[in-house]
């Protein structure tokens, strides 16, 4: 077993503008949570390899995924299949996510649509 804490989890920038802080990274998926200040927008990408599921523990906003675009809020799951062009932008509270990846997040899978 690995357990690792996020309070010792150290913030990185990814390469969509989201900072995260990942907890586990192994050759099969990757697991990291992502904070949104209020009104801040990931880029709209897209990920060739990865399927991600985002959920969202605090907060809320809208998300766009392939042109469907939803409101999002504390307890939401989404599923992004691999190919999906997709943006996140924080509410008035901001938005807390978990993201699970898989295969694990790449910054050379991550592309701008």
């Amino acid at each position: 077993m690995e357990l690792r804490s996020l309070a010792d989890a150290e913030p990185f920038t990814t390469k969509d503008g989201s900072t995260i802080r990942e907890l586990h990274h192994t050759r099969a998926q990757s697991l990291a949570e992502a904070q949104l200040e209020p009104g801040q927008a990931t880029q709209r990408h897209y990920h060739a390899r990865a399927e991600e599921i985002y959920l969202v523990t605090e907060g809320g906003g809208v998300l766009e995924v392939d042109g469907v675009v939803r409101d999002v809020r504390e307890g939401d799951a989404v599923l992004i299949p691999p190919g999906a062009r997709h943006e996140l932008i924080a509410g008035p509270d901001g938005v807390r996510i978990l993201c699970m990846c898989a295969p694990p997040y790449a910054h050379d899978d991550t592309f701008f649509a």
